[in-house]
């Protein structure tokens, strides 16, 4: 069976990076786009990561075009974008895709361990940009939570991971 572990994926500098690099780590992992309404989510998501850090937290980025194209820069635009609108120092990822045919290897199995309140009825698609999985120190996918809930929201369920 696959483990998150078992994953890599391109940063936007190009170099792959193994999410083995992250074991021992309380992961968030989130779709991201730079021209969505929840965009904002940004600077929650880098507040919680500023707190967490320390402690073995970590979020990973993973910029995605696939909702209303709200993500259509290059990497390199990204990465600025989010630097100078946001200070994101977590690490983002390339663009990938999390739904389709097409979907990143990682995206696929997080919906499998986590599909959602509506996974019965979507196949447990991401519905919209920010969706965020929570991932303990031992690499099981613990939470899902949709696009409109705000990072802060899960402080409580990092700081019982932690």
């Amino acid at each position: 069976m696959a483990s998150i572990y078992d994953f890599s994926a391109p940063r936007l500098d190009g170099h792959t990076q193994s999410l083995r690099d992250y074991r021992g780590q309380v992961l968030l992992i989130v779709n991201t786009a730079s021209h969505c309404g929840f965009t904002p989510q940004y600077a929650g998501l880098e507040a919680l990561f500023r707190t967490y850090r320390e402690r073995g937290f970590a979020i990973l980025g993973f910029p995605c075009n696939q909702f209303g194209g709200q993500e259509p820069g290059s990497a390199e635009e990204i990465g600025q974008f989010c630097t100078k609108n946001f200070g994101v120092s977590f690490p983002i990822f390339s663009k990938i895709e999390v739904n389709g045919p097409a979907a990143h290897p990682l995206y696929r199995f997080l919906k499998q361990k986590r599909p959602g309140l509506l996974g019965p009825l979507t196949g447990g698609r991401i519905l919209w940009n920010f969706t965020k999985f929570l991932v303990d120190r031992e690499g099981h996918v613990v939470h899902r939570a949709s696009s409109g809930t705000k990072p802060a929201a899960l402080a409580s369920r990092i700081e019982a991971l932690l």
